[in-house]
């Protein structure tokens, strides 16, 4: 997938650049929560087509007229995950991330890439009030199909595989994550 080489070129680089660092990493301030680790995690590009008739039906059933551009397999920490990207037919784009249950795929989250400047009030005032001044480079909204509760993915500039921030937002309250979400 297009998008996953450009991450893993960005982040290679950035670890080179890193490396050439004569200073090591800053610890965070009160103010500023460190970035949680991204767990290990295996992917496998899928092509569309290549998609499995049962994760296939799942997504067009969540999202009907969904066309489906590529995937990835995900696995980790003992689960396995498809993302599944395509674009709806009013031309937005759209990621559903898919969980293998015991029962079969389940649609766990739905994902699209949001300007920061749409971003709700109440999640800017939390992301100021945890470090001031951050501005995102790339925000991912994610709402969870389990409660509806919205997750907001923010992206520093130069750490383009792990968000720096994640904001829940659940019965209208915002709040900074202290550990990844798990999807």
């Amino acid at each position: 997938m297009t998008r996953a080489l450009s991450i893993f070129a960005v982040a290679t680089g950035v670890i080179s650049l890193a490396a050439c660092e004569r200073t090591g990493p800053q610890a965070p301030t009160a103010s500023a929560p460190a970035a949680a680790a991204a767990p290990a995690t295996t992917i496998t590009p899928t092509a569309g087509p290549d998609l499995p008739g049962a994760v296939r039906a799942v997504v067009l059933t969540a999202r009907p007229g969904m066309i489906i551009s590529e995937a990835e397999l995900k696995e980790r920490e003992g689960r396995r995950y498809y993302d599944v990207e395509g674009r709806m037919a009013d031309g937005s784009d759209i990621e559903l991330d898919l969980l293998e249950t015991p029962s079969g795929w389940k649609v766990v989250e739905v994902q699209r890439d949001l300007p920061w400047n749409k971003v709700p009030g109440r999640v800017r005032e939390a992301v100021e009030g945890a470090r001031a001044g951050f501005t995102p480079v790339r925000v991912i909204e994610s709402t969870q199909a389990d409660d509806g509760s919205v997750i907001y993915e923010l992206f520093a500039e130069g750490q383009p595989a792990t968000p720096a921030l994640e904001v829940r937002v659940r019965d209208g309250q915002a709040e900074v994550l202290k550990e990844v979400w798990p999807h």
